[in-house]
């Protein structure tokens, strides 16, 4: 750096693009910009310029899943702990583990209907 511009910052990007939109259009990016969860508008119109598009994916059901097959899981080692400590496994257990089932086979069809 030169003398007179020591608390010059040196930018990796020097070119700026501008556009001028109406407010409904700002409104439109500002919402796109939510649902792709930033707020950094010059990232976001990077990407869009140079990719011309922004996926988002919605894990919703993936987490939904992930959570009943967490549930099954503690159910199947609380199951497992009093099967080797009485030797005995009930109706009601195997009962539990097949709701449990039947729970993510649900998830996974509800899942696999939005994607269609």
């Amino acid at each position: 750096m030169e003398n007179g511009n020591k608390n010059k910052v040196e930018r990796k990007r020097e070119i700026v693009l501008r556009v001028c939109v109406t407010e409904a259009e700002r409104e439109l990016i500002y919402e796109k910009m939510r649902q792709y969860n930033t707020s950094n508008f010059g990232a976001y119109a990077r990407k869009i310029l140079i990719d011309g598009y922004v996926i988002a994916v919605d894990t919703a059901d993936i987490k939904a899943m992930t959570a009943e097959i967490q549930k099954i899981g503690v159910n199947i080692n609380q199951i497992a702990r009093r099967v080797n400590s009485t030797s005995r496994i009930y109706e009601q257990d195997i009962e539990e583990i097949k709701r449990g089932i039947e729970e993510i086979w649900r998830l996974q069809r509800l899942s696999l209907s939005r994607v269609r």
